[in-house]
């Protein structure tokens, strides 16, 4: 890590206030690490959906980052079934491992009422709910999924980045999930601090959990994994340029200065979990840049694997970029409800038992 982000880190954590529950989530972390170091079991943190903006100090509007956090839910499945336990790291109201064959809102689609007192699942759906829930409790239960949801600012901030791995970046003032009252950033910033200095506190909650969960991974050396597929937010919008009030539409065309989000894939990778296997994901538009692009962030951040997509085609195949090949991905289309993540993770899973089986010559 070069003496500047160092400084910056460090600074960062200099100025950080205490971070509410780190007890509690210490402790979920450590009793679920432990219930997993056993032998040769693996863990995994996926991280999974995407982060928001806010644009104004009274927020109204936001800039939101497109996920809907389907790749992390599906992987997180596929993970299960290949013998790994799981930290997942979800932002509220996104995909949910065994939940991607329910309708969008299964609780009123897949009930009815029976009478006063009961409800039953309808007919349609049967199969669907009772595989989801028997599958989903049967994971919790035994110890190899770990959830870790968002729903307020502080439970994604302390709870979601407690966990490692979510690498979602800070902002969730106004995510359309939760309605806050006007008054609700003035509440939660800190007494006499700028909200520019309240971002960098959120950014550093986020390091500061992703540093605790890394660390806690870091003793099962390269069995554990990072798979980071949550689509962090590159910019922010500073106090100083964000209008306090709702933007009008009447004053014409709008004029936004954003600032870069501070990268700390290199910080996990060399210096929290630096034996572990970690796979970050490069989403472009532009087809001519995306490889590129990968291959930058492989070198820059030390990644073992990125896996580039686009966004038209990235349900139907992705390149996981090494530092020795590019490797075409493809959902099986000959397969009714098939999907690339099946693949994929198949082929993460063969790349990290090589690393395994490396790393311990």
């Amino acid at each position: 890590m070069n003496s500047s982000l160092g400084s910056e880190i460090d600074s960062f954590y200099e100025s950080a206030p205490p971070l509410k529950e780190r007890d509690s989530i210490m402790e979920k972390l450590n009793e679920f690490v432990e219930l997993n170091c056993k032998g040769t079991k693996r863990v995994v943190c996926v991280t999974s959906g995407g982060t928001t903006v806010p644009l104004e100090q009274r927020c109204v509007r936001y800039i939101d980052n497109f996920s809907s956090g389907h790749r992390g839910a599906a992987s997180t499945e596929y993970f299960l079934k290949a013998g790994y336990a799981i930290i997942f790291l979800y932002r509220r109201g996104t995909s949910q491992p065994y939940c991607r064959s329910l309708p969008d809102d299964p609780l009123l689609e897949c009930f009815e009422a029976t009478d006063e007192l009961n409800i039953q699942v309808r007919q349609p759906y049967s199969e669907a709910v009772k595989r989801a829930i028997r599958d989903h409790h049967a994971a919790v239960a035994g110890g190899f999924l770990l959830k870790l949801p968002f729903t307020t600012i502080f439970e994604y901030l302390q709870v979601h980045f407690s966990q490692t791995l979510i690498f979602y970046p800070f902002f969730m003032i106004n995510d359309g999930n939760a309605n806050f009252p006007p008054d609700f950033f003035f509440k939660i910033a800190i007494p006499g601090r700028s909200f520019l200095l309240f971002i960098e506190y959120l950014v550093l909650y986020y390091e500061q959990m992703l540093q605790m969960v890394a660390v806690s991974l870091r003793s099962l050396g390269p069995l554990a994994m990072f798979y980071l597929a949550a689509a962090v937010s590159d910019f922010y919008v500073p106090w100083k340029s964000m209008a306090e009030h709702k933007i009008q539409s009447g004053s014409g065309p709008l004029d936004m200065r954003l600032v870069q989000v501070p990268k700390m894939l290199s910080v996990l990778r060399t210096e929290w979990a630096p034996m572990a296997f970690c796979i970050s994901f490069k989403l472009e538009t532009d087809t001519k840049i995306l490889l590129d692009k990968a291959d930058m962030a492989l070198r820059k951040y030390k990644m073992n694997a990125v896996v580039a997509n686009e966004l038209l085609t990235r349900k139907e195949v992705v390149v996981v970029v090494t530092d020795s090949e590019k490797i075409s991905v493809q959902r099986d289309k000959t397969e009714a409800g098939s999907d690339v993540e099946n693949p994929l993770v198949k082929l993460l899973v063969d790349r990290h038992s090589a690393f395994i089986k490396d790393s311990n010559a």
